[in-house]
């Protein structure tokens, strides 16, 4: 038993070692996948993306995203305690329904070092990773990153690719309103779809572009659409 637990040890002790490494490694160089990207390879879905650096993007799908995921992003660090409390509520009384309050730093440690859905273990893992980003990336690198990897559609990753899939264009000349439907398909993009149009993207992209509206003039805001 004592040469079990010094083996168990030592594994412990390389993965936290390995998954540091890969933390600094993912600040500067795009994910060669994840595991979402891979289950959707494997079960027939395909890949499509196309990594671009964060001035490929342009400022509107950047804004969109904030206004539909996380409009506090540039302010909080990782977590929305607020949300957090306002979700637990809402689903205590509503059981059969589900609200989540997860930031755009949450969601992006999810997409990058996780997988998705699942229970309390890998919640527990996406707070640790989210926190480690928080500190060792910065807040146009969790975006970045994010906007690269986010799912848009079945088979579809990142805003490149999304971008060139529904408008045939680049991200960076990407309209107002064509972010806005991009980013108001992010909470479940195989039920809502960019194309053909759902009636929820449609409403809910109109509603973003208000957001949009209301949020462009924040300074915090403005650094991080540059």
């Amino acid at each position: 038993m004592k040469r079990f637990w010094q083996i168990l040890k030592r594994v412990f002790i390389w993965l936290f070692i390995l998954q540091f490494v890969y933390i600094l490694f993912c600040r500067w160089i795009n994910p060669p996948i994840t595991i979402t990207q891979l289950v959707s390879v494997l079960s027939g879905d395909g890949l499509s993306r196309d990594y671009i650096s964060y001035d490929e993007m342009g400022p509107n799908i950047k804004l969109a995203v904030m206004a539909g995921e996380d409009q506090l992003f540039p302010d909080h660090d990782g977590f929305d305690v607020k949300a957090i409390k306002k979700a637990m509520k809402y689903n205590e009384k509503h059981p059969t329904k589900t609200r989540g309050a997860s930031t755009l730093s949450q969601q992006t440690a999810k997409n990058v070092f996780l997988w998705q859905h699942g229970g309390y273990f890998r919640k527990g893992l996406e707070v640790y990773f989210t926190f480690m980003i928080e500190h060792v990336w910065n807040k146009k690198r969790i975006l970045e990153v994010y906007l690269n990897v986010a799912e848009m559609g079945e088979g579809v990753y990142g805003v490149q690719a999304a971008a060139k899939k529904y408008f045939n264009k680049d991200a960076k000349n990407l309209t107002r309103a064509e972010a806005a439907q991009i980013a108001a398909c992010l909470p479940n993009p195989s039920k809502y779809t960019v194309k053909p149009l759902s009636k929820y993207v449609a409403n809910r992209s109109v509603r973003l572009l208000q957001q949009m509206n209301n949020l462009e003039g924040d300074e915090d805001i403005q650094e991080l659409i540059r």
